[in-house]
């Protein structure tokens, strides 16, 4: 990583010297700051992280997190999936004060802004009508057999 990515703090102490933070801490810092919303489901990821986190590799803390710096102005695009059921503009705005709160406590840089697009709703997992026992549905439970395969 280049040390020019990284992200210089001002220091009121000049003399102890630099702090720097590289912007993949600022994406961890967001990440985790929205998965904590209720509403959350969860964040988008790549395709190069998802197929990471199915070989069980560690889970990217800063996935579904863009950040941009230009002319020192942070902002952060934040992709996210909500549970079905919530109020979109509430989470959304939610997670934007969230975000800017976490990361001016964290770090005292303050965000120019953060952009939140919801890629997707997920709705409750129903268990499954199908009968492990009888897959194809082609046994009836009313008729009874006896061991021999004859209807009683």
């Amino acid at each position: 990583m280049a040390e020019s990515s990284n992200i210089t703090l001002q220091s009121q102490e000049p003399s102890l010297g630099q702090i720097q933070i590289a912007p993949e801490v600022l994406e961890i810092i967001v990440g985790i700051a929205v998965s904590q919303i209720d509403g959350v489901n969860r964040m988008q990821g790549t395709i190069s992280s998802s197929v990471n986190e199915l070989f069980g590799r560690k889970k990217s803390l800063g996935k579904g997190v863009k950040l941009t710096i230009v002319d020192d102005q942070i902002s952060v695009d934040v992709y996210a999936y909500l549970n079905y059921g919530v109020s979109v503009p509430k989470v959304a705005l939610a997670i934007q004060d969230k975000v800017k709160q976490q990361i001016l406590v964290m770090t005292d840089l303050a965000l120019s802004e953060v952009n939140v697009h919801i890629t997707g709703i997920v709705t409750e997992k129903t268990e499954s009508a199908i009968d492990p026992n009888n897959l194809f549905g082609d046994e009836d439970p009313a008729v009874d057999e006896n061991e021999d395969g004859e209807e009683s």
